[in-house]
């Protein structure tokens, strides 16, 4: 199987990685001095590091052209960031089917992958795969399970195709509302979660009680855009929220821990050198929740901290001493 993967950055050299051990993937970067650098050392050290080295039958090119060409009559994989979707998707050639990895909600106009594409591309096959997923495992071949999520199930078909394996494992899913609201918000509640856990006087009990609490918020907003309920106590729900809130690999929850050490957000960013999506989806996700009359507290206190107005100690205290209510996701 022949598949294009559009973005060299962590998750997208990952996956080609993965995929290389199987089949004929071109991974396509949009830098020539990556491309070559990394063609050259069969490493790519600014995302993954030194100790991963990628198959020798990789290939690794900057001709976009080309990538598209490669990917005909296989699979294209989108692996920029959110900011990256609408302008790769408006590149492809009419009808080509696409898969994109990205998380979160397009700034400016709030929407979700699946909204670009139906802008962009309406009644092109299109789809996202996502999950519970640190890049860097997957390159090691550490055991990882995803789900790919399209209403075109030759789309879905194509991706289990090419990515199921013994250390990779691809479910499948419908629900593509439900898959992206679970990728995007998750990143939001991991920053929430990296406060609790930089404040001293935490333990893992508040912690327990942000991810479960999170988790209602992620599904209030993902039942109101028309998710269904069981798609966030799967994979990109409940298990990419355990994942992120927790796991040490996670941009998303060190960003919380050094806004709970008293650094400045800027400072932050410029010293984690990747994007970490929550930082940027945050204010967006509020947004669409406030439009559809959704209560999200814990996201509301984070875009308070990001955007400067709470200290994260007084967000922190703010959800704690929220009005008791009957717990739910209603």
């Amino acid at each position: 199987m022949k598949i294009a993967v559009l973005g060299a950055g962590a998750w997208g050299t990952a996956l080609a990685a993965s995929a290389a051990l199987r089949h004929d993937v071109l991974l396509w970067a949009r830098d020539p001095a990556q491309a070559q650098a990394i063609t050259a050392s069969r490493r790519n050290s600014r995302y993954l590091g030194d100790a991963v080295a990628l198959p020798e039958a990789l290939r690794i090119g900057a001709d976009h052209a080309a990538a598209l060409a490669h990917a005909a009559g296989g699979l294209l994989v989108i692996a920029t960031p959110m900011a990256g979707l609408r302008e790769q998707l408006a590149s492809l050639p009419a009808g080509m089917p696409a898969l994109w990895l990205c998380k979160g909600f397009e700034s400016g106009t709030g929407a979700l992958g699946h909204e670009i594409a139906r802008a962009v591309r309406p009644g092109a096959p299109c789809g996202v795969l996502s999950g519970p997923s640190f890049a860097l495992e997957v390159a090691r071949g550490q055991p990882t399970a995803l789900v790919a999520a399209s209403d075109d199930d030759t789309l879905s078909a194509a991706a289990v195709e090419a990515f199921h394996g013994e250390a990779l494992r691809v479910y499948t899913s419908r629900d593509v509302i439900g898959v992206e609201v679970g990728g995007a918000v998750k990143n939001v509640l991991a920053i929430a979660t990296g406060i609790v856990d930089g404040m001293p006087a935490t333990g893992l009990n508040a912690r327990a009680a942000l991810i479960t609490r999170g988790l209602a918020e992620m599904t209030r907003l993902g039942l109101a855009l028309g998710a269904q309920l069981e798609t966030f106590m799967g994979l990109s729900g409940l298990g990419d929220l355990v994942l992120t809130a927790t796991g040490d690999l996670s941009r998303n929850r060190r960003v919380g821990l050094l806004l709970a050490a008293g650094r400045a957000l800027p400072e932050i960013l410029s010293e984690l050198g990747h994007v970490a999506e929550g930082v940027y989806s945050a204010a967006t996700v509020l947004q669409r929740a406030r439009s559809l009359g959704v209560d999200m507290p814990i996201t509301e206190s984070v875009v308070d901290v990001l955007e400067g107005r709470l200290a994260p100690e007084q967000a922190m205290w703010r959800l704690m001493t929220r009005e008791a209510r009957a717990e739910g996701v209603d």
